[in-house]
């Protein structure tokens, strides 16, 4: 196949490209874009330059997978956020004029990605100049930067489905008419990302060995896995020719953008190589040492429950050093992102407890048999949102019989206050729910306290220690986003001091999941294949295998058959991956976000003072709207005036 090969200019997009273009991308202080590949030192600023056009995924919100593209975490959009671009957009307020989150034209709030793609080009054409840097390093670093193109290509398919195919720059004295280039399908944009990939593995490393200096640097596993996820999207419902809105999407060549061909042996055939690029991913991130996260053995004065917690926020907040799961990290600062989740234990309340979890995420999480609160007939969903006392008994809950089930309050003693009360939403859920979140009359674990000493009761009613203290200082929906913020943060300082860790941006879970998710779409009904992927996340959340947990359920029969394994590794992604910047990007691939992106966004009355005023649902934004054409993010119309060659997405 033969590929385009043009230089994407800024602004004016595909239109025109400057001599000035060039020059802006040299490293401070040097004249020319001979000086940048001058000697080695100026090379490698250009070199980590291009890394600096990753997306940041350590903001909440500029990141597509956060708050504008999800229904996970909401705050107080008329008090906080109202000029903010993904409050906007998570408000439906998308549109073509000047598009919100706009990572085509790097615009309100996105980055500038093609100008990204455009300065690995100009890196590939000129490394091979410099004097002063060695063969080896030379190669790898080319690797590298085949890779960032790679998905950076891979993550504006994400956002737009077709696009242009960046191979190389064309010459600045380019005719007009040689510049005005088309999107190309997104079949050809896959089978580019795939190839170049393939290209750069062999010359780049198995693993990281210099720790303080090649952090977040590009690995074979790395690589693998945007390989990976590309091809999962190629296989996914979205893009694999099954969506009839797409069946007469082409542009002005009358070329086809996205596959219409949904045959039956097409998609199997898309989800075998998928299948397969997921295995090698796994197999180089099993040999480049990552595995999943378990917090370490010896801990002192801490029961298993706490530890089990510290585990399933760990695999998320501990540092790379320790962390083996995480295969890429995100390597800007995200202070401000977990200060935003911190609840006010602080004397200065500057900046905690604005952003919060859905009531509907609060809902999501398994019961504490591992599965959907609505499929287990042991626990009461029809009054899920009534109250209940966590009462101590009369005798020592350590004294129990051990044979025998414990007392509600010995089950929760880790997990809600003693002589506390809390809705029933609360009561008997999995151990990720209590990892992940907390509530109100929840215990938040820290390494600050033990679990000998005093516990940390999370008290957050109107008027409460942990509550509304004034309007811009509130939780939103009355569940904290305990699950991104680490529990080694101190209490005894006056404000807010993050533990500073790498948000991530892959790890092994994630590839766990998606490997038995294209197992289960090649085969004709699940088995032990299947299910043991999808079970070592779910042991290592404290639960039993798929098929034992669905024992319980009203639908014993539901792992059994290809439909409902489907639902259940959804289901299982949702829950392990929650507020990771991954939800809003698989509701799209499956073509689900319809049915959850027009729910109303639900939450706790936080300025309730009295029990039955707090504990009343309240609907904070009703009016979001998800439809067929905000699968794919609008081009801006400026954008496809200057390039006539460009096609605007459907439905925009």
């Amino acid at each position: 196949m033969k590929y385009l090969k043009y230089i994407f200019p800024i602004s004016v997009i595909l239109l025109f490209c400057r001599c000035s273009d060039y020059l802006n991308v040299v490293p401070d202080g040097t004249a020319t874009l001979e000086t940048a590949f001058s000697n080695r030192i100026n090379s490698e600023k250009f070199f980590y330059g291009c890394y600096n056009y990753l997306p940041n995924m350590a903001s909440a919100f500029d990141y597509p997978g956060f708050i504008a593209g999800g229904d996970e975490i909401w705050f107080d959009v008329d008090n906080n956020m109202k000029g903010n671009s993904g409050a906007r957009l998570a408000q439906g307020q998308q549109n073509i004029t000047d598009p919100y989150l706009n990572y085509w034209d790097g615009a309100g709030g996105g980055k500038r990605m093609w100008i990204g793609i455009r300065d690995c080009n100009i890196f590939l054409e000129n490394i091979d100049n410099v004097p002063d840097i060695t063969i080896n390093e030379k190669v790898r670093w080319k690797a590298e930067i085949k890779v960032l193109k790679a998905y950076f290509h891979f993550f504006l398919m994400s956002l737009y489905g077709p696009i242009p195919i960046v191979d190389q720059n064309i010459d600045v004295s380019a005719p007009p008419e040689q510049v005005r280039v088309f999107r190309e399908p997104v079949d050809n944009v896959i089978d580019y990302i795939a190839n170049l990939i393939d290209e750069a593995v062999p010359d780049l490393p198995p693993s990281i060995t210099e720790i303080t200096t090649e952090t977040g640097r590009i690995t074979q596993a790395i690589a693998l896995s945007v390989k990976a996820r590309a091809l999962i999207w190629g296989a996914s419902p979205l893009f694999n020719g099954s969506y009839v809105f797409y069946q007469d999407f082409k542009d002005k060549r009358d070329v086809q953008l996205i596959s219409n061909n949904n045959s039956a042996d097409a998609i199997q055939e898309r989800w075998e190589r998928a299948t397969k690029a997921v295995k090698e991913a796994i197999d180089a991130s099993h040999l480049a040492g990552h595995r999943l996260f378990i917090y370490p053995v010896g801990y002192d004065v801490m029961s298993d429950t706490t530890a089990l917690k510290y585990t399933l926020r760990g695999c998320v907040t501990e540092r790379f050093t320790t962390n083996k799961e995480v295969v890429w990290h995100c390597t800007n600062g995200n202070a401000q992102f977990q200060n935003w989740c911190t609840p006010k234990i602080y004397t200065s309340y500057a900046g905690t407890a604005e952003l919060s979890a859905t009531l509907k995420m609060a809902e999501t999480y398994y019961t504490r048999n591992g599965i959907p609160i609505d499929e287990d007939p042991y626990w009461d969903y029809e009054r899920r949102y009534e109250t209940l006392t966590n009462t101590v008994p009369e005798t020592n809950p350590n004294e129990e019989d051990p044979d025998t089930e414990p007392s509600s309050y010995a089950w929760h003693y880790h997990y809600i206050g003693a002589g506390e009360t809390t809705a029933k939403l609360n009561y008997y859920r999995e151990p990720r729910f209590y990892a992940h979140l907390c509530f109100d009359r929840g215990i938040y674990e820290l390494l600050a306290n033990p679990d000998n000493g005093t516990q940390l009761v999370i008290k957050n009613r109107s008027g409460d220690i942990h509550g509304l203290v004034f309007q811009d200082c509130h939780p939103s929906t009355g569940y904290f986003l305990k699950k991104l913020v680490s529990f080694r943060i101190p209490t005894n300082t006056q404000t807010p001091t993050p533990y500073r860790f790498a948000m991530p941006i892959i790890r092994l879970a994630d590839l766990y999941l998606l490997y038995a998710e294209a197992l289960n779409e090649t085969k004709n009904a699940p088995d032990n294949e299947v299910y043991s992927w999808v079970d070592s996340i779910r042991f290592r959340a404290g639960l039993h295998g798929v098929v034992e947990s669905w024992k319980y359920a009203k639908d014993p029969a539901k792992p059994l058959t290809k439909e409902g394994m489907r639902e259940i590794i959804k289901r299982e992604r949702l829950i392990e991956l929650s507020f990771e910047g991954q939800r809003p990007f698989d509701l799209r691939r499956w073509r689900d976000a319809e049915k959850y992106l027009n729910e109303p966004v639900r939450g706790w009355d936080f300025q309730g003072q009295k029990l039955e005023d707090y504990y009343l649902t309240r609907v904070y934004f009703s009016n979001r709207k998800f439809t067929y054409k905000d699968y794919l993010w609008p081009l801006r119309s400026s954008t496809i005036v200057a390039n006539s060659n460009l096609v605007q997405n459907p439905g925009w």
